[in-house]
């Protein structure tokens, strides 16, 4: 994976940003870059290494189905598929985060039995590609939490298709996390940041 050290080196600096905002503790979350969206083609962090410390030596290389390109590769992270399905939706991804925040976590719980929850109205909402204004709302939607991780990845990839507007920019586990993308690295890692803070602003906002 020699020609990918940058963007593996992206996710590496991800890691200790995230860890050392409280976002990404021990060996939660996971991280991913996608070299080709057809066929799916990414690198994803190992499984079990804490994300404040990573070596390039901690991703591997998968396909489309989810399973290492190549042998003597460390084992993918258990959510592998969840990257492979976010890597082909129709705009362009470049990368995948997923986080394991406080907020994220207490909101997913909160809101799951509404199916989500909708933020409007608030001027970071900006720092979301493709908005320019803070009079809009987006929706985030909330998964139950499931060691199945084929079939929440096939109800991520059916909402995709269904009501894509639902699932714009990112989607929460229950009490679990968050998971958001973008176009490169730094895209979705300034996705990270914004939604982390209006989860925060959020949550304030119902005394939690």
């Amino acid at each position: 994976m020699q020609e990918h050290q940058q963007r593996i080196d992206e996710l590496i600096e991800c890691g200790k940003l995230f860890h050392q905002r409280g976002w990404s503790v021990g060996t939660s979350s996971n991280y991913s870059v996608v070299l080709s969206q057809e066929p799916v083609d990414l690198i994803v962090t190992a499984s079990g290494f804490d994300k404040g410390r990573l070596t390039r030596e901690q991703f591997v290389h998968v396909g489309p189905d989810g399973q290492p390109r190549y042998p003597n590769q460390p084992k993918s992270s258990a959510e592998t598929m969840l990257h492979v399905v976010l890597a082909k939706r129709p705009e362009p991804v470049g990368a995948i985060l997923h986080t394991h925040s406080i907020w994220g976590t207490l909101l997913s719980q909160h809101y799951f039995a509404d199916g989500g929850f909708e933020i409007e109205g608030f001027e970071m909402l900006k720092g979301l590609e493709g908005i320019t204004t803070h009079e809009t709302s987006v929706w985030i939607p909330v998964f139950d939490n499931t060691q199945n991780i084929p079939e929440l990845a096939e109800k991520v990839e059916k909402l995709t298709k269904s009501e894509p507007n639902k699932i714009r920019f990112a989607f929460l586990i229950r009490q679990h996390g968050l998971y958001t993308w973008g176009r490169d690295v730094f895209a979705a890692r300034r996705h990270v940041e914004i939604l982390e803070f209006l989860f925060e602003c959020r949550g304030r906002r119902l005394g939690m």
